[in-house]
């Protein structure tokens, strides 16, 4: 049976909803689009109007946030806290120093034609190596303070938070069964459908390149992704991808080409996929501690699952 679903550009990537009744299709879409304009307005790094880019002027001031950003960056300074470091929400400057300076999609178009990524000034300075416990937070009262120049990079973490965010609006809301994708970190609520929701893992949206597994979901469940072949650029000899390892404010050696992970909801699942990617060969043994349900795959294609990965099934 085909779900109603509805797919649509956003953020830098492709948002999906799926829900179990089409009667509700359109509203639950309503609901996404409403929560991606409050999370970008929050939280990009490429918009001079945004939250994260008025941070980055104020100078070590107090100053008040939205109740989204808010609820975004503690999510963030969490799973900092519980991954050891390994996803530090702090290193924004540095990766517009890498070239990772505004909308993918324009990153894209250099890079199709072979061109090199040129930097774009920085209207900040950031004099020294930050991290995440540079950051004072005050969610009470719903203000933050980040040294003069820190630029937050809330990218690890924002988009599986709205998905989850999205999925239990939408449940409450509405009473219906539904699964949200953006770009890959996905969320479920309510009842789905019969037998489960039924995901493709993949690294690229070209299925015929790259492994890629058909997993069911159940009711609840959340999967995510993180990848060093997806979203990449050319910057002089290197090919630099965007997830940076907080000790050496450069992309991660590329073990894996891809981390994914199910768990109860898409933040634990992003968190430990990011995590893994960074801590390279030792991603292993780190996610077995933790049982956590996993694929990983390494760049010569060979698969490695542990914990109690779902079982595969046929397309």
């Amino acid at each position: 049976m085909t779900l109603p679903a509805a797919q649509w550009p956003a953020i830098g990537t492709t948002a999906s909803v799926v829900v179990t009744d089409p009667a509700y299709l359109e509203a639950a879409r309503h609901i996404v689009v409403d929560e991606l304009a409050q999370l970008d307005l929050a939280c990009s790094r490429f918009r001079s109007d945004s939250e994260v880019a008025r941070l980055a002027t104020r100078g070590n001031a107090w100053t008040p946030v939205s109740g989204m950003l808010a609820n975004v960056l503690a999510c963030a300074l969490d799973v900092a806290r519980v991954t050891d470091g390994d996803v530090d929400p702090t290193m924004g400057t540095d990766m517009s120093r890498l070239g990772y300076d505004r909308d993918f999609g324009e990153i894209q178009k250099a890079s199709a034609v072979g061109s090199d990524v040129a930097v774009l000034p920085l209207t900040y300075r950031l004099v020294y190596r930050t991290t995440w416990h540079d950051v004072e937070f005050d969610h009470a009262k719903r203000r933050v303070r980040v040294p003069a120049g820190l630029v937050l990079d809330l990218g690890a973490t924002a988009k599986a938070w709205c998905a989850d965010r999205c999925t239990g609006r939408i449940h409450r809301e509405l009473g219906v069964g539904v699964l949200v994708s953006l770009g890959g970190d996905i969320a479920t609520a309510g009842t789905g459908p019969d037998g489960g929701w039924v995901v493709r893992v993949q690294d690229l949206p070209d299925v015929t390149t790259g492994p890629s597994a058909v997993v069911v979901l159940h009711d609840g469940c959340a999967v995510a992704t993180s990848s060093t072949i997806t979203r990449t650029w050319q910057r002089g000899r290197s090919r630099l991808h965007h997830i940076l390892d907080p000790a050496t404010r450069r992309p991660a050696v590329p073990i894996w080409r891809t981390v994914t992970v199910v768990a109860n909801n898409c933040v634990d699942a992003n968190a430990a996929t990011t995590a893994a990617i960074v801590r390279g060969r030792a991603a292993e043994p780190w996610l077995a501690s933790r049982g956590v349900a996993a694929r990983l795959v390494d760049h010569d294609g060979r698969v490695h699952t542990l914990g109690s990965w779902p079982a595969e099934v046929a397309a």
